[in-house]
């Protein structure tokens, strides 16, 4: 599968990037198949510059903070109002409550808020996976605020494994086992006062990797207020694994 990073600027846009969003693009059955991990604040318009938004299959939400969902706003209006015609109906994996929570977004009645548009689905847990075309998608619930989830996506024997938002824990470095692709957020700086439970640091990053045995780590959701390169060398110091700072446009092959 083809990773392009959309959006990875930390907690809203920064003057680099979008907030989080990720395409992934696998072949099967003689099409390109497409899905979004989050679409966050600003994802939207930049998406236009990898793909045609309207070729999207499906979208998986880490959690409901508006930098990593909102932008689903736009895209309802993008789906309803196209002069094409309504698109067809899309499904959106997420936490329990999507659907009421971009129906407030957009100051819509919770009937028939975006449902029109899109097929709003809880992730499953408990080992249970989606497939959509060659992926195969898996939902851990990590440690945030909110209900918030780590995603594992497989395709044709490869493993990519993004983290969202989470604080450190068993769950994330369970579910990153093997996996080919870690995509890590590093929010925090390590010697910070740091609130517990919520964002991991590049230190933290770099021990799952190691705990996890990946193949590649790439640190995203760094918000603007911090140097990218912090982050790189507090991982470098606890994995010596390759390590990539995620920048928008760039493109991995998985």
């Amino acid at each position: 599968m083809r990773l392009t990073i959309v959006g990875c600027s930390g907690s809203y846009p920064g003057p680099d990037s979008a907030a989080s969003c990720y395409l992934l693009e696998g072949e099967q059955d003689g099409r390109t198949w497409r899905i979004l991990l989050d679409l966050g604040n600003g994802a939207l318009g930049q998406l236009h510059r990898y793909v045609d938004p309207l070729t999207v299959d499906a979208v998986f939400l880490s959690h409901l903070h508006a930098d990593h969902c909102l932008d689903l706003c736009g895209y309802y209006v993008m789906r309803k109002y196209h002069p094409t015609g309504a698109q067809p109906q899309i499904p959106v994996w997420g936490p329990a409550g999507t659907a009421e929570r971009m129906a407030r977004a957009y100051d819509l009645p919770p009937e028939p808020g975006m449902n029109e548009e899109f097929r709003f689905l809880e992730h499953p847990t408990g080992g249970r996976s989606v497939e959509v075309g060659p992926f195969r998608i898996e939902a851990r619930e990590v440690v945030h605020p909110v209900a918030a989830y780590a995603l594992k996506v497989t395709a044709g024997g490869r493993a990519l494994v993004y983290s969202g938002d989470t604080g450190p824990c068993s769950a994330l470095d369970e579910l990153a086992g093997g996996a080919h692709l870690l995509l890590a957020e590093a929010s925090f700086r390590s010697g910070d006062d740091n609130p517990p439970d919520l964002h991991l640091t590049g230190a933290d990053c770099g021990r799952t990797a190691s705990v996890a045995g990946v193949e590649r780590l790439v640190l995203t959701h760094v918000p603007p207020w911090h140097d990218p390169a912090d982050a790189a060398a507090e991982a470098r110091a606890e994995w010596a694994g390759p390590v990539d700072v995620a920048r928008a446009g760039t493109t991995y092959a998985v």
